[in-house]
């Protein structure tokens, strides 16, 4: 019966849970922006080398 009651009580598996939540949030906004930087300097890159190739 002890047992059962320590192991109710313990709470050390769910702050691990809660870690785990709380990097993959970072890791999903990380990769939102990533996502987002990478489309815009795509469209910045290709106007330069636009501009640069009629310049000749």
């Amino acid at each position: 019966m002890n047992l059962i009651k320590r192991f109710v009580s313990d709470n050390s598996g769910a702050t691990a849970i809660e870690y785990g939540l709380i990097a993959a949030g970072i890791s999903v906004a990380i990769i939102a922006v990533v996502n987002s930087l990478g489309s815009g300097l795509k469209t910045t890159f290709s106007t330069v080398s636009s501009k640069l190739n009629t310049a000749e």
